[in-house]
């Protein structure tokens, strides 16, 4: 057995003087991240709420749904999901190769500038307006002010420098997971300069809609996945202790994904303008996506197959986290392939089908990976066992819950609203039909504020306790 195929080899070697992973920092990533992501939930309520004609701030301009939807989605993205993956890379990439990254003080300065990016554009979303330089692009996704472009983009050539220079310099086999780091740190700094210089000062028009989807979809598709993707592949045989069932079925995903998903964004904008051989490739090359997910599903499950470890899954709530999120990686992807359709996207285009199928994807899978890592991780950086056992099942229970009902019921809220539209009733009509959705919706949401309550509660009396002096502490995880 190589390292190429067992990274819990490398995790269980010893690090003199704890000095290979920064745990400090990893724990400031993780702890900004829920702050982030906190911010995001009442971003997410205040929609909720006005939805249902309840805003307890109406009329305040600051605290509109339509500045805080956009603080929602950057805080969850930028905020959250980020910082979590940056500080998981720390934790994962100098185990993975021995070697830590370049410099310490550079990954702090990151740190501190990654905030001063997503603070910023919190500021420009909220008081922009006014001022030509401070407003929120008109992208979705890149709505940060245009005077934090730059400042981002050389943000993420720092974040590329500092992370590659211990995956180049590792020795022997390169296990699947650096492949997926490397290609995200590429990857995402061409995708950040092409979504938010590109349409903003050379296209316009048709040509800056179709860069515009690729930009969305390669957010997601180019960033966000090919971390989490390796991250998980990282996380599971380690938590097993087994080595991944198919080194070669997780390359065959990688390749997968590097060749069919810069192709698909322009699904995002089909009957547009957009040439329509463009709009079909992006059909083709996203139900081909699916197939590549389902190689990577199928290696994940043939692990725990293989392995006969399907028990853990009741016993172990980081491994249950992961394959949890494995199972709505597989349901979003395959209902990505129905829903980009020509035909039908003539039913559910601009209805809440597809707020459900996003929610289904940044929450139920990325989120999921990343709150199960955490789970994992947190006892070890604070060198104490969770405060309580039963907590960290209510923070999986309410959560898993309330995403699952949110999906459900935004899908069958996006089925309705497109026939209603389809029959040319009036708007008012819609707006009947769909309240009794949103108010679901609200209580899918209030489930998973609470769950994520029970986590932050639990984490500050683990804290506690992790500074009241013990004998020894055991840190198993959680089996």
């Amino acid at each position: 057995m190589t390292l190429a195929t067992y990274p819990a080899a490398h995790d269980r070697v010893p690090t003199p003087g704890g000095s290979l992973v920064m745990e400090r920092l990893v724990c400031c990533y993780f702890l900004a991240a829920l702050a982030y992501m906190a911010v995001s939930l009442l971003g997410g309520l205040l929609m909720a709420l006005q939805l249902i004609n309840h805003n307890p701030l109406k009329g305040i301009e600051l605290f509109s749904p339509g500045r805080w939807r956009m603080i929602h989605t950057n805080a969850i993205a930028y905020g959250f999901i980020a910082n979590a993956m940056l500080g998981l890379l720390h934790w994962a990439i100098p185990r993975l190769t021995q070697r830590p990254v370049l410099s310490s003080a550079l990954s702090w300065f990151i740190f501190a500038a990654w905030q001063v990016v997503v603070l910023s554009t919190a500021a420009g979303i909220l008081f922009g307006p006014p001022y030509k330089w401070f407003q929120a692009q008109g992208v979705e996704w890149g709505e940060t002010p245009m005077f934090i472009d730059p400042l981002a983009q050389a943000g993420l050539l720092l974040v590329g420098i500092n992370f590659m220079a211990p995956m180049v310099r590792a020795r022997g086999p390169i296990y699947v997971s650096l492949w997926y780091f490397m290609a995200a740190l590429v990857w995402t700094f061409l995708t950040y300069a092409m979504g938010n210089f590109l349409p903003q000062y050379v296209l316009s028009g048709v040509g800056s809609g179709a860069l515009t989807g690729l930009f969305i979809h390669d957010l997601v598709g180019l960033f966000v996945t090919p971390l989490g993707t390796g991250l998980m592949y990282y996380f599971i045989p380690v938590v097993l202790k087994k080595p991944i069932w198919s080194h070669g079925l997780s390359l065959v995903g990688f390749w997968g994904l590097a060749f069919f998903y810069p192709l698909q964004g322009i699904h995002h904008f089909l009957y547009t303008p957009i040439p329509m051989f463009l709009q079909y490739g992006s059909v083709i090359s996203t139900i081909a996506v699916e197939f590549v997910v389902a190689t990577v599903v199928i290696n994940f499950l043939g692990t725990m197959i293989v392995n006969r470890a399907g028990g853990q899954l009741v016993t172990n709530i980081p491994l249950r986290w992961f394959y949890t999120g494995m199972i709505a990686y597989f349901i979003t992807c395959l209902q990505c392939a129905f829903q980009v359709t020509l035909t039908f996207q003539k039913l559910i285009h601009f209805t809440d089908w597809v707020v459900g199928h996003a929610h289904l994807v940044m929450l139920g899978v990325f989120a999921f990976w990343i709150l199960g890592a955490m789970t994992y991780l947190f006892p070890r950086l604070l060198g104490a066992e969770w405060h309580s056992r039963k907590w960290l099942e209510y923070h999986y229970w309410l959560s898993t819950g309330g995403t699952l009902l949110m999906f459900l019921d935004l899908m069958f809220a996006g089925i309705f609203q497109g026939f209603v539209w389809a029959a040319l009733k009036p708007w008012e009509d819609m707006l009947a039909l769909s309240f009794p959705f949103w108010a679901v919706r609200l209580v899918a949401g209030l489930a998973i504020i609470v769950g994520q309550g029970y986590f932050v509660v639990n984490l500050y009396k683990t804290w506690q306790s992790s500074r009241k002096p013990a004998p020894e502490l055991s840190v198993a995880p959680l089996s």
